[in-house]
C-alpha cells in the first residue's frame, strides 16, 4: 500500500499536489510519504503479533542502509522502530533520529575498532559478530573497557536468495557471516567470556526476496544451532531473522506478504521460547518514496524515441547496476484517449548506462512535464551520487497535506567547500 494518488488527474503525494513540490522544490527530488513508512510499519508488527508461539514483542529494526534520512528515521522512532546499522555513521543518524542504543543492531563484515569501541560505549541492542577476527577485537576491546557487550553472530547458511546476484548475500562464498559449524563454535566461545553477553543467532540471506523457501531454510539452521547450543549449556535469547522479502514494483506479481512471511517465520520456531528481530527496509521504504523528474528534450532516433530527463544515474542508480524496474508515472495525469508509445528513458549522465528503461510503453511527454519513479524510497536518495559535478537531489517529507523540505539539494558550492587547491 502507498500514498501516491492521482486526485482530478494530478498525481498526490497524501495530501499534496507533487506539481506543487516540483514547483517550490525543483527537480529531481525525492518525495517521502509519512502515512506509507508509518503504515508499513504496522503491518510488520501486525504480523508479528506476540502469541504462543513467540513469547513477546518482536524488534522491527528498521535497515537504515534503504533510507537514512533523519526526517525518515525519526518518523519511524516515533512509532517504536529500532534500527538495523552497517556503519558508525548510520548509528549516529538513528541515535540522533530518537532511536535509543537498545533498539539498535550493529552489522557489517568490516567494522573498524573505532566503530566497536563506539558501540561498546553506548551499548546496542547487539554486535552482530561476521568473523573470528571480528570476534577477538571485541573481547579485547571489551576487556579492556570493562564492558559487556551484547552479541549475536550472523550465520551464512549458504542458502542464496535475492532479485539479484549482487544482493544475495547467503551462500557459502558470500562475503558475509560465517559457517554453521564455526558459528556454534564462535558462540559457545563467546558464552564463557566475561565481557561478551551471548544473545543469540542472526542471519541474513539477500534482497528483494520473492519466495519463502530459502528463508524457511535458513531460519531453521538457526533452530539448530540455538538447540545445538542449549544442549551445550549455553544460554540463546534471541534470533536476528534479518531483512529481505521482496516489495511489488508493479509489473511483477505481488510477493508474499508480511503476514505469510510472519507465519512462516513463527511456524520455525513455535516451541522455542526465543524473541525475534527482523530488519525491513525495502519493505518499509520502497513504496513510500518516488523519484520527481522533469522531462529535459525529446531525442528523436530513426527507430525510437527517447524521453531525455533530468534525473540521472547519480540519483537513482538502482537501474544501472541492478536492471531495476521502476514505473514512471507522468504528474499530469493523461486523457484515456491518448495513444501510448514506445520511448527510451534515459538521464543526463555522460555513460550509456544511464538509462532508466528501454521501449518503455507509456503516454506520451513534452519537455517541461513532470513525471515521477514510482517505488524509489529505498535504495534511492542514499545511493545517489555527485557524479559529473551534480547536485544531490532535494527530498521532501509529506504529512496530509503539508510536506517540509528535509535535506536541501547539495550544490556545486557545497560540494567545491569541501576541498582546496594547494599554494
Amino acid at each position: 500500500m502507498n500514498h501516491f494518488e492521482y486526485v482530478d488527474g494530478a498525481l498526490h503525494c497524501e495530501g499534496v499536489p507533487l506539481e506543487r513540490i516540483a514547483a517550490e522544490v525543483g527537480t529531481p527530488a525525492y518525495v517521502y510519504s509519512s502515512a506509507t513508512f508509518e503504515r508499513h510499519l504496522d503491518v510488520f508488527r501486525e504480523a508479528f503479533a506476540p502469541e504462543p508461539a513467540l513469547p513477546g514483542p518482536v524488534l522491527v529494526a528498521f535497515a537504515v542502509k534503504a533510507n537514512a534520512n533523519l526526517a525518515v528515521l525519526a518518523t519511524l522512532a516515533k512509532k517504536g522502530a529500532g534500527a538495523d546499522t552497517v556503519s558508525m555513521g548510520e548509528i549516529k543518524r538513528a541515535l540522533k533520529a530518537g532511536i535509543p542504543p537498545n533498539r539498535i543492531i550493529f552489522s557489517g563484515i568490516g567494522k573498524t575498532e573505532e566503530e566497536l569501541a563506539f558501540a561498546l560505549e553506548i551499548g546496542l541492542h547487539q554486535i552482530n559478530v561476521e568473523s573470528r577476527a571480528e570476534l577477538d577485537l571485541l573481547e579485547a576491546l571489551a576487556t579492556r573497557a570493562n564492558r559487556r557487550a551484547a552479541i549475536a553472530i550472523r550465520v551464512n547458511p549458504d542458502v542464496g536468495a535475492g532479485g539479484h546476484d549482487k544482493i544475495s548475500t547467503g551462500k557459502s562464498d558470500s562475503k558475509f557471516g560465517v559457517g554453521a559449524a564455526d558459528a556454534l563454535a564462535l558462540y559457545l566461545r563467546a558464552a564463557k567470556h566475561p565481557n561478551l553477553d551471548a544473545k543469540g543467532f542472526a542471519v541474513h540471506i539477500g534482497s528483494q526476496i520473492r519466495n519463502l523457501d530459502p528463508l524457511r531454510a535458513a531460519f531453521l539452521v538457526l533452530r539448530k544451532l540455538t538447540e545445538d547450543a542449549r544442549a551445550q549449556g549455553a544460554s540463546v535469547e534471541r534470533v536476528d531473522l534479518g531483512g529481505g522479502l521482496g516489495v511489488p514494483y508493479f509489473h511483477e506479481p505481488d510477493p508474499p506478504s508480511p503476514a505469510d512471511y510472519a507465519a512462516m517465520a513463527k511456524d520455525v520456531f513455535r516451541g522455542l521460547s526465543v524473541s525475534l528481530a527482523i530488519e525491513p527496509g525495502r519493505l518499509i521504504a520502497g513504496n513510500a518514496g518516488v523519484l520527481l523528474t522533469r522531462v529535459i528534450r525529446i531525442q528523436e532516433r530513426p527507430n525510437r524515441r527517447i524521453i531525455v530527463l533530468d534525473a540521472g544515474m547519480n540519483d537513482l542508480i538502482r537501474p544501472a547496476i541492478y536492471d531495476a524496474f521502476h514505473e514512471l508515472r507522468p504528474v499530469r495525469q493523461p486523457s484515456r484517449e491518448t495513444e501510448r508509445e514506445a520511448f527510451d528513458l534515459v538521464g543526463p549522465i555522460c555513460e550509456t548506462g544511464d538509462t532508466f528503461a528501454r521501449g518503455r510503453v507509456l503516454a506520451p511527454l513534452a519537455p517541461g512535464d513532470f513525471a515521477a519513479f514510482m517505488t524509489a524510497g529505498a535504495y534511492g536518495a542514499v545511493m545517489s551520487s555527485t557524479y559529473n559535478a551534480r547536485p544531490l537531489p532535494a527530498e521532501v517529507l509529506v504529512r496530509g497535506d503539508k510536506f517540509h523540505l528535509v535535506r536541501r539539494r547539495f550544490t556545486v558550492e557545497d560540494q567545491m567547500a569541501l576541498e582546496t587547491i594547494p599554494s
